[in-house]
């Protein structure tokens, strides 16, 4: 019989809905905040209109902000776990300013909403590094007592970060991440299947591709989750790459069925008949 303490267990409970087999395709779904509603597009711009999207697509689960998840909880209450962000910026902050994001909601809070897990970033390399990584092993304290796994937003970035996506200085920001208590990592795809595998292998907890890089086609994209997969990786965690396209539902299948079923991308474009 399995022991545990009650925080531990539901840590693990909650992480079982999120990583299905231990893979996982996550909505992510900060871009208002983050960068305005410049990202949507027609009726996209309704947040109600893009979470029923992504609940009916079937994604394993959306990351949102706090204001965003109460104002959906309806459409993904008992149909998706959800993972509420608890740091951010908007672009409108002066530029010494980009490379910090704040606190903007409790743990407590995600946890009574009915949140399965939060997420926060740290830009590592950034000179307030150390107010993030502060912030983030706080954030894990209180999920910890609260039985909720944290999910890292790992981004190598500032003036010193000469190019996010090197390897080793993405290797390095997942060994980090996993050191300061992350249970699971979004980081940046290092461009291969044989440097990301080297991202996987420094850390100790499962670590996801970060899909924020808008492909110019769905098959490109698709052939990144591939590697991603190859190279042992938990899955993606996407937002622009689905609802900037047409093809969201389509997108979305191609995707969970590389991810779960193991299929090739051109094997999966195919099947879900992803244009482009």
């Amino acid at each position: 019989m399995l022991n545990g303490t009650p925080s531990s267990i539901g840590k693990n409970v909650h992480l079982k809905r999120i990583l299905k087999g231990g893979k996982a395709v996550i909505f992510a779904f900060d871009h208002g905040f983050e960068h305005g509603p410049s990202d949507f597009e027609g009726d996209r711009i309704d947040p109600r209109v893009v979470v029923k999207l992504a609940v009916e697509s079937k994604f394993d689960a959306i990351m949102a902000m706090p204001g965003i998840a109460r104002a959906t909880w309806d459409l993904w209450a008992g149909r998706i776990p959800m993972i509420i962000k608890l740091t951010g910026k908007t672009s409108l902050r002066p530029a010494e300013f980009q490379f910090l994001q704040y606190k903007i909601g409790e743990a407590q809070d995600a946890a009574v909403m009915g949140a399965d897990a939060v997420a926060a970033t740290v830009y590592w390399g950034a000179v307030q590094e150390d107010v993030m990584a502060e912030r983030f092993a706080k954030i894990a304290t209180e999920c910890n007592l609260l039985g909720m796994p944290t999910l890292m937003l790992s981004y190598p970035r500032g003036p010193s970060i000469k190019d996010q996506n090197d390897p080793e200085i993405v290797r390095y920001a997942a060994r980090a991440s996993a050191e300061i208590g992350a249970d699971l990592i979004k980081t940046y795809y290092t461009g291969s299947a044989e440097s990301f595998r080297r991202v996987v292998e420094a850390s100790t907890v499962p670590v996801m591709m970060s899909g924020g890089v808008k492909y110019k086609a769905g098959i490109d994209f698709l052939r990144a989750v591939e590697n991603v997969m190859k190279a042992g990786g938990a899955g993606v965690v996407t937002g622009r790459n689905v609802f900037q396209s047409r093809d969201f539902a389509p997108l979305v299948m191609a995707t969970r069925a590389i991810v779960h079923q193991r299929l090739t991308a051109n094997e999966a474009a195919d099947k879900f008949k992803v244009k482009g």
